[in-house]
C-alpha cells in the first residue's frame, strides 16, 4: 500500500498554488532538529552513566527528576524519578533535619556532608556534595547531587589510625610494664619468703598466749598479697601484648580443640550460670590455623566471657565456624544488652570498659584486637542495644589449606 505524503493530505491544487511549502519545511527542520536534541540526550546520558559516583539530579522540592546508571547499582531502587530524596534515601516521610539539599538552597552555596545510609541491612557511608544549578537569571532551579561510597576508605583510615595509636600505647605499656615488673617481682619474691617462714613463726608464737589468730592473720595476708602479685602479673603479661615482638611462636591450631578446652575452663563458672546455655556449631573438618594457641585461647576467653556478662546469668550463646574462601571465621553471638553506637567507637580502646569499677580493667577486648592483628586476623563485631551481639573472629587460612 502507498504511504500517505503531505501532499495527499492537503491535495494536489494547494500544493500547486504553494500554500503548504513552508509548512513542510518548517517540519523537515523540527525534524532535524528532533533528532539532534535525541543525540544530545543520549550523549548527556552517556556522560553520566560515566560519573563514578552515584549521580542525582534534584528539584527545589526535594523530587527525583534523573539518576545515572550506577544509582541502581548502588541503591535498591528501579524508578526513583519522580519519588523524594529523603523517601528513597532515609525511608521518611518529611526532610532530614540536617539536609543538605535545605542548606545549599538557603546558602546559595556547595555543601559537602558524610552521611550514613542503611542499603540493604549495612550501614554504607558517602561523601554527598549538593550542587546548585542556577538559570540565565542566576535564579536556583535545581540542584545536582554527587554521592562518593567511602565506606571501605573509611574503614580503612580507621585501621590506620588505630594502629598508629596501638604502636604509641605498645611503647608506652612496654616501658611501664618493664617497670612495674622489677618491685612487683621483688613484693612476690619476699612474699613467697615469708610464707616459707611461717611454721617457724607458729612454732615461735605457741607458747604466747593471746596471739593464736596472729599467725593464721599473717598466712591470710601473705596469701592475698602473692594472689594481687599474680593478678598484676596477668595485667602486665597483657600490656606487654601491645609492645611489638621480635618473635612470636606459631604453630598449627585447631580451632575446635581451642574452644573446647575454654568451655571447659569456665565449666565452674557455667554451673554457677545455670541459666546460660552454649550451642557450638562446628563443622566435623575444620581446618586448622596458623597461629600461638596460649594466646588465641587467651582471646576466646575473654571474649566469651564477656558474652556471659553480657547475658546476665541468663541467655543463649551460640558460638559457630564457617570457613569462606580464604578466611575461617569463628562467632560468638549473644542475646544480651548489646553495645551503643557510642560505645562501639571505643570498644578496643585500651582501658576503656563499660563495667562498674573492680569488675573490669579495659585491656581485654584490647589486648584481644592486637593478639589477632599480629596473626593477620580481623575481629568485626554487629551489635544492637537490647538484642545482643555477635563477634566475628577472622584468620587467615594457610596457602595449603586455600589450594585444597
Amino acid at each position: 500500500m502507498k504511504k500517505t505524503t503531505l501532499d495527499d493530505i492537503i491535495g494536489l491544487k494547494y500544493t500547486k498554488l504553494g500554500f503548504f511549502p513552508e509548512a513542510k519545511h518548517k517540519m523537515i527542520q523540527l525534524k532535524a532538529a528532533n533528532i539532534r536534541l535525541e543525540r544530545k540526550s543520549q550523549k548527556l546520558q552517556a556522560i553520566l552513566d560515566g560519573i563514578s559516583d552515584v549521580m542525582v539530579i534534584m528539584s527545589l522540592n526535594f523530587t527525583i527528576i534523573t539518576v545515572n546508571r550506577l544509582f541502581s547499582d548502588v541503591f535498591d531502587c528501579k524508578q526513583p524519578e519522580g519519588k523524594t530524596c529523603f523517601e528513597v534515601f532515609t525511608n521518611r516521610t518529611t526532610p532530614c533535619p540536617d539536609c543538605p539539599v535545605a542548606l545549599s538552597l538557603k546558602d546559595g552555596q556547595v555543601c559537602r556532608q558524610t552521611r550514613i545510609y542503611m542499603i540493604k541491612d549495612k550501614k554504607r557511608q558517602f561523601e554527598v556534595s549538593v550542587s546548585p544549578m542556577t538559570d540565565a537569571h542566576g535564579k536556583i532551579f535545581r540542584f545536582m547531587l554527587l554521592m562518593r561510597d567511602v565506606t571501605r576508605e573509611k574503614a580503612y583510615q580507621e585501621s590506620y589510625y588505630y594502629s598508629t595509636k596501638m604502636a604509641t600505647v605498645g611503647l608506652l605499656a612496654a616501658g611501664v610494664a618493664h617497670e612495674i615488673n622489677n618491685p612487683l617481682t621483688s613484693i612476690h619474691g619476699f612474699s613467697e619468703g615469708l610464707k616459707r617462714r611461717l611454721p617457724r613463726l607458729r612454732e615461735c608464737l605457741e607458747n604466747n598466749p593471746g596471739t593464736d589468730d596472729l599467725a593464721a592473720d599473717f598466712n591470710e595476708y601473705i596469701d592475698t598479697i602473692i594472689a594481687e602479685c599474680d593478678r598484676c602479673r596477668d595485667i602486665v603479661k597483657n600490656l606487654l601484648t601491645f609492645s611489638p615482638r621480635k618473635r612470636i611462636d606459631f604453630s598449627r591450631v585447631d580451632l575446635k580443640e581451642m574452644v573446647t578446652d575454654v568451655i571447659k575452663l569456665l565449666h565452674f563458672r557455667l554451673r554457677q550460670e545455670s541459666g546460660v546455655t552454649i550451642e557450638l556449631d562446628m563443622p566435623k573438618d575444620i581446618p586448622k590455623i596458623k597461629g600461638n594457641a596460649p594466646e588465641i585461647k587467651q582471646v576466646l576467653l575473654n571474649i566469651i566471657c564477656n558474652a556471659i556478662d553480657a547475658v546476665e546469668g541468663r541467655g543463649r550463646l551460640d558460638i559457630s565456624v564457617e570457613v569462606k574462601k580464604k578466611w575461617i571465621a569463628l562467632s560468638v553471638r549473644d542475646n544480651g544488652y548489646g553495645i551503643c553506637d557510642e560505645d562501639m567507637e571505643r570498644l578496643f580502646d585500651p582501658f576503656f570498659t563499660t563495667k562498674p569499677p573492680g569488675k573490669g580493667t579495659g585491656i581485654g577486648l584490647s589486648t584481644c584486637y592486637n593478639i589477632i592483628q599480629q596473626h593477620q586476623g580481623r575481629i568485626l563485631v554487629d551489635s544492637e542495644p537490647d538484642k545482643g551481639s555477635v563477634f566475628h573472629i577472622c584468620f587467615p587460612l594457610e596457602e595449603k589449606e586455600t589450594d585444597e
